[in-house]
């Protein structure tokens, strides 16, 4: 699981990996000015901070408004990927 968060320190961002861990779920908190959307043979990919993300099953959009045209992008392109938000 992942969460897509500015700050891992927002008060509803340490909610949502508290009660994800709590049942049982491991959850990243990703910046998402960080990721970065890759298409190779008709394959979606992601990286963040040059790392392929990998299995992940649920994204969870935490967008503010500066960056809610990135942000959509970002969780299209998980969606994309197979991944539910």
């Amino acid at each position: 699981m992942a969460v897509l968060s500015r700050k891992r320190s927002l008060y509803s961002t340490s909610r949502l990996v508290e009660a994800a861990k709590k049942r049982g779920h491991r959850a990243l908190v990703l910046d998402t000015l960080a990721c970065n959307m890759v298409l190779s043979q008709g394959a979606a990919r992601m990286l963040y901070r040059d790392a392929e993300l990998r299995d992940l099953e649920v994204v969870v959009p935490r967008i503010g408004a500066s960056i809610t045209g990135y942000g959509l992008a970002v969780v299209s392109h998980f969606e994309l990927m197979g991944c539910r938000w």
